[in-house]
């Protein structure tokens, strides 16, 4: 039996392939588009996968229907989803709603699970298929890929396959690690994975946003079980108190820039350059901090602490690496605020 994650990704991956297209779909057609289908050895395993996923489907409320192109002829069945039926009514929100959705918007964007749907739109038409993507938005789960180590803990936790990683911890120490991650959760505005410290030989959580570089498996997949008494809420906060950095940052902004910035702000006084601001910030969370202060770009720059601005260099550094792999980008040596 298929795991309850492989099965989810199916199902979502049927859901998506019977929503990109106004035409019937044949089963041969869906037996290609859908990956996981391909894991049938035959045609009477797909058959029954098949079958149970369709029930599947109409248990959730996915109306799922059949028909053919002709009228006249006994063409061979097939399957689309009534998007009438499918679609929400109109809905509206109270302001406490749109918040909550907003908080939740910043969660689920770019899909996890965006790469087999891919394949499968591409197979579509690959077959003659006129594909319909736009009957596709609000379909698809997506999380938020501003922590790279997301998706592959993910994957890591669904096939049970133990990892290895670089950690830095709050001091700015970096540690090798090894881990039997159990699950992803989430707290406030972080990402954690609880699981199996192997160096510690005792339950421990990571924070998402600390781990640096590759997720490196180091074993088969199930080599372990996931304890029956998880709590990841309860080992969350056994494991990871909120403990704030009540430091001071000192930056200097460019006049008339950074206004969300300022309205925090300790303390806000003209700097010895003209078109500059000394503002004072209270730290509370180092990495936090730093993101939001590489958004700012040439606007906003670190004086101290070093490690706020060692931060910033690491987010700038590695969003110009995204974009261009092949620049080496140091930050010249002795450099300071300008």
């Amino acid at each position: 039996m298929a795991a309850p994650a492989h099965r989810t990704e199916r199902l979502l991956n049927l859901v998506i392939c019977l929503l990109s297209t106004r035409s019937w779909l044949t089963k041969e057609q869906i037996r290609s588009a859908v990956p996981q289908y391909a894991e049938c050895t035959t045609s009477e395993a797909f058959d029954r996968m098949f079958e149970r996923d369709k029930e599947d489907l109409r248990e959730l409320g996915v109306p799922l229907v059949t028909g053919s192109h002709s009228s006249w002829f006994e063409d061979e069945t097939g399957y689309r989803i009534d998007r009438d039926a499918y679609a929400l009514p109109d809905v509206e929100f109270t302001a406490e709603e749109l918040a909550v959705l907003g908080l939740a918007s910043r969660v689920w964007q770019q899909a996890s699970l965006a790469g087999p749907a891919a394949r499968a739109l591409v197979k579509l038409k690959a077959l003659g298929v006129d594909t319909d993507d736009e009957s596709l938005v609000g379909v698809e789960p997506k999380v938020r890929a501003a922590e790279p180590a997301f998706e592959p803990l993910y994957a890591a936790t669904r096939d049970r396959a133990p990892v290895t990683f670089t950690y830095r911890s709050r001091e700015g120490e970096t540690t090798t690690r090894h881990l039997e991650p159990w699950v992803l959760t989430s707290r406030g505005r972080h990402w954690y994975v609880v699981g199996f410290d192997r160096d510690r030989q005792a339950r421990r959580s990571f924070r998402l946003s600390r781990i640096e570089g590759a997720i490196r498996r180091v074993g088969r997949d199930g080599s372990y079980d996931v304890p029956e008494d998880l709590d990841a809420e309860a080992d969350l906060l056994s494991f990871a108190p909120d403990v704030r950095d009540e430091r001071e940052a000192q930056l200097r902004v460019r006049t008339g820039r950074a206004l969300l910035l300022r309205q925090r702000a300790v303390s806000s006084d003209p700097a010895d350059q003209p078109g500059w601001d000394v503002v004072r910030v209270v730290v509370r969370e180092v990495t936090d901090l730093a993101h939001e202060l590489a958004g700012y770009g040439a606007d906003v720059v670190v004086v101290e602490p070093a490690d706020l601005r060692a931060g910033v260099v690491r987010v700038l550094t590695a969003a110009l690496s995204a974009a261009a792999p092949d620049v080496d980008v140091r930050e010249p040596a002795g450099r300071g605020a300008p």
